[in-house]
């Protein structure tokens, strides 16, 4: 029965100065089962084109290739897939094992292919291979065999699928006399079996054992004969105790029925099924383990670009977490800051800053609309909340800067002008401070004692100018401030009371006065020097409230106008905040350099590998996988060393966490890093992303490789 029939075959190569080359010239010539044909000729005969041309691993020839009555000029892609999946068993010369896969693995890549269940690739593989003498040899490496193993693995890589046609290019080529008969035997009795078997080879004793000889010379078929000396009989290849199913002391290939047919009825018909996912990713993971240094290496590469960028959300979360909890720490739960906000000035010297340095006063009727926008909202939003604002909830601040005007306040500590010393903030004590904001001292009040005495509070910067050593000695001393309000002078004489803790001010020198006093010192000395009184208008309106929910729900409708805002504290926590985003940008910007880096890093390692593995992915095509299987190998093999670099950075990133958390403790007394769970959701994410980006190309790539090309690759 005619299982392979070729009709007027021709094959034409086109050469660089675009002449063509005759590879194959009108080969007529068919082929039935159970024959063992030996194809030889000299080299560049056309004995190899030929075979590929058969393995449907090259399509581009004219004339008719039959398969059982089917022309393959008919197959589209799929179908030959198919049919080198399922028709044909290639073995080739130099093995073509794949070595980072087990010999289990490698006889069975075609049977992973078709996503075959475990049991049954294992049961058959190991059917044949205990025919073949290997089946104590399943999860070695191709390394760890002899020449004869290898192609005896090749072989039964070759029949694991139960095909009609072997294709043998050189099977003995590469092996010594004796494992050459060894080999020839069982090809031998492959035919024996009812298989077609073509074998390409230079050796005449080779063709000897042959039943069939085709010899071809510049690309035709000048001699096809019987082998007149061609007998069935069976060589002993094996010398091995006999086990339970063996006879004693040798195993004959009397015994060797390699048709699988017990195998075959319990196998369900089903559709046809491809790669699965889990088997490229398992195949893929084989491969990176093959190549674990420079896989490490690589996702260390990746990693460094990963920690600077979760170093920098964390360092970021942490400060503003940090300023966040210092504003929080010195506001009372109870009480709402109003302020006004200005819009930013981009001509403002102070760099966008003067919105809370030198914020605008409240007119009595702005005080009045604050007072109403807020019950209007709560009454809109909040019917059920017993809590309006009432004039009794209402005090109020004000704060003067004058570290950068002439128009500020001075404290004068002797009498030469040298003595003055700038204050950087002068403010009415807020509402909201409590004896927990005073490490020296106590509140001072609006009371001036007989000797015309007021009260006052500084920061602790104090004491330099003053020549102190400690905040007790400040206690009770009296200065006189200078406070240039409106372009009249205000001059009190004052007895520090108190020496408070100012936050963020810490380094700078601060004052705190009662607002009713300076309110009064305003209104006597312009009513003096004027003729007519002036009273201070507010910076700030502080509200009492109920509950501290209350003022959470103040505090965002706040956070929703464009003209008001919080305190000074928050102000400056906003600004920092401000700050850092932009801070973050410019490192998310230069984190992103680095990662595009390490995609163009990606891109060419896995490049370099599809060079590498060239000759494997000729392999695999020559048993069947089809371009996606190839792409979806590479893809997930990209997709696993983006996990990997992700875990490795996670990994870093914690642990050089940890040390600049310790050496900033040490140095600084506070560490301001905090991360989040979505940091490393985040950087998992761009690095499981920019490697499968940087796969695309290598995979496709790796998918379009020529077959015939890829096997002859070194």
């Amino acid at each position: 029965m005619k299982v392979l029939e070729l009709t007027n075959v021709f094959k034409d190569y086109k050469l660089a100065n675009k002449t063509k080359f005759n590879a194959l010239k009108d080969i007529n010539v068919s082929f039935e089962k159970g024959e063992l044909v030996s194809i030889v000729g000299e080299s560049g005969s056309g004995k190899s084109t030929l075979m590929n041309l058969i393995g449907g691993l090259d399509s581009d020839y004219t004339g008719e290739i039959k398969i059982s009555g089917k022309d393959l000029k008919s197959f589209n892609g799929k179908d030959l897939d198919d049919y080198r999946k399922k028709k044909i068993g290639f073995v080739f010369q130099s093995f073509n094992l794949i070595p980072h896969l087990s010999i289990l693995d490698n006889v069975t890549i075609a049977l992973t292919l078709s996503n075959e269940k475990e049991s049954v690739k294992k049961e058959k593989a190991e059917a044949i291979l205990d025919k073949l003498g290997l089946k104590n040899q399943l999860h070695k490496k191709p390394t760890q065999l002899s020449g004869g193993q290898k192609q005896r693995v090749a072989i039964a890589r070759a029949l694991i699928n139960n095909p009609d046609i072997i294709l043998a290019d050189e099977p003995t080529g590469a092996l010594d006399s004796s494992t050459t008969m060894q080999i020839l035997d069982i090809l031998k009795d492959i035919a024996d079996e009812g298989k077609l078997v073509l074998m390409v080879t230079h050796s005449e004793k080779v063709a000897s054992i042959s039943s069939r000889i085709v010899e071809i010379s510049d690309g035709q078929i000048i001699r096809d004969d019987l082998n007149k000396k061609y007998k069935k009989n069976k060589i002993k290849l094996f010398e091995e105790k006999s086990t339970e199913k063996n006879q004693a002391n040798s195993e004959n290939f009397d015994d060797i029925k390699l048709d699988n047919a017990e195998i075959k009825k319990k196998e369900k018909k089903t559709k046809e099924k491809h790669l699965s996912l889990f088997s490229a990713i398992r195949l893929s993971f084989h491969n990176m383990w093959a190549s674990r240094v420079k896989n490490f290496l690589m996702a260390f590469g990746v990693s460094i670009s990963l920690i600077a960028m979760i170093t920098m959300l964390a360092f970021g979360s942490g400060l503003t977490g940090y300023i966040n909890s210092l504003a929080n720490s010195y506001s009372n739960p109870l009480i709402v800051t109003v302020a006004k906000k200005e819009a930013k000035n981009p001509d403002d010297p102070m760099g966008g800053m003067g919105s809370f340095l030198n914020p605008s006063s409240f007119t009595d009727e702005e005080k009045d609309k604050v007072l109403l926008d807020i019950n209007t909202y709560l009454d809109e939003h909040y019917p059920e909340l017993d809590y309006r604002v009432k004039e009794e909830d209402i005090s109020y601040g004000f704060q003067m800067f004058s570290g950068f005007s002439k128009d500020g306040a001075n404290v004068i500590f002797g009498e030469g002008e040298d003595d003055k010393a700038g204050i950087f903030y002068l403010y009415t004590t807020p509402t909201y401070y409590d004896e927990k904001q005073l490490l020296a001292g106590h509140l001072s009040t609006d009371k001036i004692d007989e000797n015309g005495i007021g009260e006052i509070m500084f920061s602790n910067a104090i004491l330099k100018p003053l020549g102190l050593e400690n905040m007790d000695e400040a206690l009770g001393k009296v200065v006189e401030i200078d406070v240039n309000f409106k372009n009249v002078k205000v001059k009190q004489k004052v007895r520090i009371t108190g020496i408070i803790d100012v936050n963020m001010f810490d380094g700078f020198l601060v004052t705190y006065i009662d607002y009713n006093l300076l309110d009064k010192l305003v209104y006597d000395s312009t009513l003096e020097q004027n003729g007519a009184g002036i009273h201070i208008q507010p910076t700030s309106i502080y509200i009492k409230t109920d509950a501290e929910s209350t003022t959470n729900i103040i505090n965002n409708y706040l956070s929703t106008r464009d003209d008001l805002t919080g305190s000074v504290e928050n102000q400056l926590a906003n600004m920092f905040n401000e700050m850092m985003s932009t801070f973050s940008i410019a490192l998310a910007v230069i984190s992103g350099i680095s990662l595009f880096v390490a995609l163009i890093m990606i891109l060419v390692v896995m490049y370099m590998s599809v060079s590498e593995r060239t000759r494997e992915i000729g392999v695999l095509k020559s048993i069947g996988a089809r371009k996606r299987d190839i792409k979806k190998i590479f893809s997930t093999e990209s997709f696993l060393i983006g996990l990997l670099s992700g875990i490795v950075g996670i990994a870093l990133s914690l642990l050089f966490g940890g040390l600049l958390t310790i050496i900033l403790n040490v140095t600084l007394g506070f560490a301001p890093i905090a991360y989040e769970w979505w940091f490393f959701a985040v950087a998992l994410g761009i690095a499981i992303i920019i490697s499968v980006l940087a796969g695309l190309y290598p995979a496709s790539k790796a998918a379009k490789l020529d077959p015939v090309e890829s096997l002859r690759h070194e």
